[in-house]
């Protein structure tokens, strides 16, 4: 069982996808059963495999048994180990709160659920470029339906442009793969990092237009400047628990670049090395600075809340244009913290909602909420949480990643950073004392919160004073990972031994 470990957060999903989706019109609750107990299940595989990856040892599993470089292969190291544990807790959070009635507004919902997070997971563990596409494909595909899960004219106007960028993106994202591989002649990762360092001079022109290109298309995925322009419209639309997964879809671009141009452009790769780091340094700076002016003028609790998720976006890319270890693992400290955060606020913005009537989200003045006491108190965890305050898990994150810059990168870094942590506190602060102070006069309305709703966000919520009591471990694994990454070799070897091309 254990071989067959890394194809599970593949198959599983998948398998009950299908199986969902094939019987779409049973009934709501065994959907419901089957789509909470496979999340959980997905959950308990991903701690699995984090303890097995934390050793350091990276493994692989050839799809059909074909050996690389030929076959399609999932490699499971630390870095996939984290990001598919982080999806995990994610989804099962979403899921159970989706359960309190948001899957019954489109349909669908459960089957898709599944399948998005095939296409999540399969481009966190393939170890293929080619792969890395289809994968890409796959959550997309999901995402669209997702999307527009319930109807709606915003939701339909968001979902028409996200398409159409992703359209174009995945344009490029084939064109790029196509390039490499005239230039390289191989599609698996690793074999492509070997065969950079045996590059004719006159294929070094190809292969540096189709690893700008490549982050032309990883951008547009982690929503960068200027390519973030449809995240904060398309997160806003999208149903709560929906957009709340979305959280990690920004990643999968962080992901893909920092795979990608560790693995492919590292050190190894002579002048291609560094080929994304002087762009997405200063990238990530200004997309934090617009990202902050978004916060405030936002006008709407989830669209603030889109607009937060740029920011983490800018805060991870920084990490990666730092280009240390000490700042790459900082970095995954803040995508842990700031995925599960972000993912709970956008649920807590739906239940604020639910109670204030035709109010809604909209930072207006509104109706009493009936659960005011405790949304919140809820809101102000999150509030604190995601601004970067101390006791909680973004304080630390921010602290490594200002503590990891060097000299030159200090007077752009911490004033970015710090500032948009305020602009974060103001803007929330303001959001707050609108959504629970300023209201009319009469009885408390909205209508009753399910408990799956509480305990969808309770989950997310907690990881918060979690990866503080636990900081010390998690930081150990995180800084592992970044000197796993830093030394591409070590991929290599496992994936080509077998095959003899090990360098």
């Amino acid at each position: 069982m254990m071989q067959h470990l890394i194809v599970l957060p593949v198959v599983l999903p998948l398998v009950v996808g299908l199986i969902l989706l094939r019987t779409r019109h049973g009934a709501m609750r065994t959907h419901r059963t089957v789509g909470v107990a496979a999340t959980a299940l997905l959950v308990v595989v991903a701690m699995v495999m984090l303890a097995r990856a934390a050793g350091g040892e990276v493994t692989y599993y050839a799809l059909g048994g074909w050996q690389p470089p030929f076959g399609i292969v999932l490699v499971l190291d630390r870095l996939s180990a984290l990001m598919i544990m982080v999806t995990s807790v994610l989804a099962l959070g979403c899921v159970i709160f989706a359960c309190a009635g948001d899957d019954e507004r489109g349909s669908n919902f459960h089957g898709l659920f599944q399948l998005q997070l095939v296409g999540i997971n399969g481009a966190f563990l393939t170890g293929d470029l080619f792969n890395l596409f289809v994968f890409f494909e796959v959550l997309l595909l999901a995402s669209y339906a997702l999307l527009i899960h319930g109807g709606g004219k915003s939701r339909i106007q968001s979902a028409v442009h996200y398409v159409v960028l992703n359209l174009v993106g995945s344009s490029l994202f084939l064109i790029s793969v196509g390039v490499l591989y005239g230039a390289t002649g191989t599609l698996n990762m690793a074999d492509m990092a070997v065969r950079l360092t045996e590059l004719p001079a006159e294929h070094r022109g190809l292969v540096t237009a189709g690893g700008l290109m490549l982050l032309v298309v990883f951008g547009l995925k982690a929503a960068i400047l200027p390519l973030y322009f449809w995240l904060p419209r398309a997160y806003a639309a999208a149903p709560a628990p929906v957009a709340a997964l979305f959280a990690i879809m920004t990643k999968v671009g962080i992901y893909a670049i920092l795979r990608v141009y560790s693995l492919i452009f590292g050190e190894q790769a002579g002048v291609l090395e560094a080929l994304e780091r002087p762009w997405v340094w200063w990238l990530s700076l200004a997309t934090m600075v617009i990202a902050g002016i978004g916060v405030l003028a936002a006008r709407d609790l989830r669209l603030m809340v889109a607009y937060l998720v740029v920011i983490s976006v800018g805060t991870l890319l920084a990490g990666i244009g730092m280009g240390s270890p000490e700042a790459v693992s900082a970095l995954l400290f803040y995508l842990v913290h700031s995925t599960l955060i972000t993912g709970a606020l956008f649920l807590l913005a739906e239940m604020i909602g639910l109670q204030r009537g035709k109010a809604g989200t909209r930072l207006v003045k509104g109706r009493p909420l009936r659960d005011g006491r405790l949304l919140a108190g809820l809101f102000f965890v999150g509030a604190i949480a995601v601004a970067g305050l101390p006791p909680l898990s973004g304080a630390i994150g921010k602290a490594l990643l200002l503590d990891a810059a060097a000299p030159w990168q200090q007077p752009w870094l911490w004033p970015i950073l710090l500032g948009t942590g305020l602009v974060t506190l103001v803007a929330l602060s303001r959001a707050g004392s609108t959504l629970f102070w300023r209201s009319h006069d009469g009885e408390a309305g909205g209508e009753a919160l399910l408990r799956s709703r509480w305990l969808g966000v309770g989950w997310l919520l907690a990881a918060s004073p979690l990866l503080v009591a636990l900081a010390g471990p998690v930081s150990d694994y995180t800084r592992a990972t970044a000197d796993q990454l830093a030394d591409p070799d070590v991929l290599v070897r496992a994936v080509l031994s077998d095959a003899g091309e090990s360098p």
